[in-house]
């Protein structure tokens, strides 16, 4: 199963979600992230902040849905609204769900400041992925009606 983290700029949440995703996640299950307008690179707090989590940097940049490495079967948007921030809409056959969470791309104040929104961010898309991973995957994967809504839920978790 191919999950694809998406959002505007794939320069941090979206990043974050592939990595950690792709950390935790079982055999046969591969997440991926993109954006509908990407910036271009990867914001260098969100790096520094997986290295610190002891996962692996390599290979991570800003690419846009047009050009995915494989077709999703689920996308999760983390795009956050309270900030008036437009959520790109994947067209295609796919289960769809929405995780928001605040950008951290546009956290200001001072370093430690900065450096806490990075840390949320992670915490939060951390915890509801690991969250996704304890469903009875194999199960859910079938029904795919009962995976939305688990998926659903999930995205409420803060």
């Amino acid at each position: 199963m191919n999950v694809l983290f998406l959002c505007t700029g794939n320069s941090c949440r979206s990043i974050l979600g592939e990595a950690t995703f792709n950390h935790l996640a079982p055999p046969g299950w591969r997440a991926m992230s993109a954006g509908s307008k990407p910036t271009g690179q990867v914001h260098p707090r969100s790096l520094a902040l997986l290295a610190k989590e002891g996962m692996a940097t390599d290979g991570y940049y800003s690419k846009s849905w047009d050009n995915l490495p494989a077709t999703p079967d689920i996308v999760i948007t983390v795009c956050a609204s309270a900030a008036g921030e437009t959520c790109p809409a994947y067209l295609g056959p796919v289960l769809r769900t929405h995780w928001g969470v605040e950008d951290p791309a546009h956290a200001t104040g001072t370093d430690e400041e900065i450096d806490a929104a990075f840390r949320k961010a992670y915490r939060i898309l951390r915890a509801r992925i690991e969250a996704f991973l304890a469903l009875p995957l194999d199960t859910l994967e079938r029904d795919k009606t009962a995976l939305k809504a688990e998926l659903d839920k999930i995205g409420q978790l803060v």
